[in-house]
């Protein structure tokens, strides 16, 4: 069955590639040239600090831009996704980079490289569709949060401890730690420049790469004594490189919670990069391929000495407005960005750390998504409004997978919550409403002969005993009409709580009878046996149909 699927996404590989390059020219071609440029100018500021800030090196945020663009790129399931390092990552890697040391986080790249391919072959790339989007968006603010906390003391000249970010910040208080001026002023400056910039400006020249060029030139005049990135090996073989000795499976089962993580965040990343990215577009993402492809490339970058990677939205979104036209996109940004390290070297290695935090901070404040925000807080969603800030909470303070389970469970209950808010109506026969749709009654009957129950809610395990007390409460009648329009679900129990009551109620010589019941809960009740107990003629498609014919019934015989 595994096999058969990966040769369908093999044959929807071939076909999507003979429909995207199917009339392309040397002016498409042209375009993908631009495009590339423009993805690289942005990617190239960005890999550099996304390396330094997931604990690794420059270098190694180069490579993972490189390798991720050339291999993930070409098999990716859309033509518009650009890979590399990301900010979201950073968050994970940091911690671990700090508890298992650079091998660590090669080996759990690995492992989560084979968990996506696994995920894309047993057809989970739409799972992301059942994480709510307030989860989502909690998810998003707390890594933002953890980059940017985590980034403070490259910010600030700083040196803390803990590996939480929130223990790091501690350690400043109880050390008494003053921020050196000379650092943190670099910092401030690519924070005020970047966020100055003009919007219209970015897509041509991105302000990471101008704050960047900008505090170079500023380096090169005064010369300030500050951390830098320093050496950037002209080789996309690093020195610190997965080997096949590194490798061994029994230290395996020590890494699959890491890696787990990775592979997550790796789903959840490039899905949503995708679901964005649609919208730019008229080309669907194809999800399985996506997450296959994204598993191939964490295999691959480990052993040339990258970090984790994933989809990157600003720079998909980058190489959609600048024109992208095939996947040749991503991969003429990672020729590029090859270049860059043995062109650039003795450049890139004099950036001042500081200035790699800057960009990092005002990559975590954009990476919010703040429309979303607004409208869960702007229109007191109390359920999105917990759901967003658990979710935040858990992200900041406990590990990503956890954060991300825990806002989904807490959804679930708040789900199950509202399913429970099960509706009992219990109504006489309304002889009047009756005239008013053309069905009234010869005769009113009394008021113990018939009665109509209205249920409205999911008739669940969580509801059935309120059902129960409800019906087994209410006076005598001689016919309950149970209406059930109201009633989208219903599960084993409560099936079972019916057929009692139609067992109990039979016993008291009372008639039970359903109506207005949906398609889905009538399957229910057929299989169960429920109506061999009430009857099937005791079945009707409408409340009124069901009060007509029961009065008829009990009308009293004229000799």
């Amino acid at each position: 069955m595994r096999e058969f699927y990966a040769w369908t996404l093999c044959r929807e590989y071939a076909q999507d590639l003979r429909r995207e390059f199917r009339a392309y020219n040397g002016a498409a071609f042209s375009q993908d040239v631009m495009a590339g440029i423009t993805v690289a100018a942005v990617a190239l500021p960005l890999a550099l600090a996304f390396g330094v800030g997931a604990g690794a090196s420059a270098a190694a945020g180069l490579v993972t831009a490189v390798i991720g663009g050339l291999v993930i790129s070409s098999l990716s399931g859309a033509s518009y996704q650009i890979s590399g390092p990301t900010g979201a990552m950073m968050a994970i890697l940091l911690s671990l980079v700090a508890k298992e040391g650079l091998t660590g986080v090669l080996v759990a790249g690995f492992l989560a490289g084979i968990l996506l391919v696994l995920a894309g072959l047993f057809r989970l790339g739409r799972l992301i569709a059942f994480v709510p989007s307030s989860v989502i968006t909690g998810f998003t603010s707390g890594i933002a949060a953890v980059i940017a906390l985590g980034q403070l003391d490259n910010f600030l000249g700083l040196q803390s401890e803990g590996d939480l970010a929130l223990l790091k910040v501690a350690s400043y208080i109880q050390t008494g730690a003053v921020p050196d001026v000379k650092t943190t002023a670099i910092g401030l400056g690519v924070i005020f420049l970047m966020a100055a910039w003009p919007k219209k400006w970015n897509a041509v020249l991105p302000s990471s790469l101008i704050a960047l060029v900008a505090v170079l030139v500023f380096q090169g005049i005064f010369h300030w004594e500050l951390p830098v990135v320093g050496d950037i090996p002209r080789t996309l073989l690093l020195e610190d490189r997965l080997t096949l000795a590194d490798l061994n499976p029994l230290a395996w089962p020590h890494y699959l919670m890491p890696a787990l993580s990775i592979a997550l965040l790796c789903m959840v990343e490039s899905l949503l990069c995708g679901a964005s990215a649609e919208k730019m577009t008229d080309e669907r993402l194809k999800s399985n391929r996506e997450l296959v492809a994204q598993g191939i490339g964490n295999l691959v970058i480990p052993f040339f000495g990258g970090i984790p990677a994933t989809a990157a939205i600003a720079r998909t979104s980058v190489a959609i407005k600048s024109g992208c036209r095939t996947r040749l996109t991503g991969i003429i940004h990672s020729i590029i960005l090859l270049l860059s390290m043995f062109i650039l070297t003795p450049v890139m290695s004099a950036i001042p750390l500081s200035a790699l935090a800057g960009i990092l901070m005002v990559t975590a404040w954009r990476m919010n998504d703040w429309s979303n925000i607004r409208f869960i807080f702007s229109h007191r969603f109390k359920s999105g409004i917990a759901k967003f800030t658990i979710t935040l909470a858990a992200t900041v303070l406990l590990d990503l997978t956890q954060a991300i389970i825990i806002g989904v469970v807490f959804s679930l209950v708040l789900i199950v919550a509202r399913m429970s808010r099960l509706e009992i109506n219990i109504a006489d026969v309304d002889n009047a409403r009756l005239k008013e749709i053309g069905m009234g009654l010869d005769r009113v009957p009394d008021i113990n002969e018939v009665r109509v129950v209205y249920i409205t809610g999911t008739l669940f395990f969580g509801v059935v005993d309120r059902l129960k007390d409800k019906l087994r409460t209410m006076p005598h009648s001689d016919v309950i009409i149970l209406s059930m329009r109201g009633v989208p679900v219903i599960d084993l129990s409560g099936v079972q709580a019916l057929m009692e009551l139609a067992e109990d109620l039979k016993e008291e010589g009372t008639q039970l009878s359903v109506s207005s019941v949906q398609p889905a809960v009538m399957r229910y009740l057929e299989r169960s046996g429920f109506l061999d107990i009430i009857g099937r003629d005791h079945l009707y498609p409408s409340a009124e149909q069901a009060i007509l014919r029961s009065v008829d019934d009990r009308a009293p015989v004229v000799d």
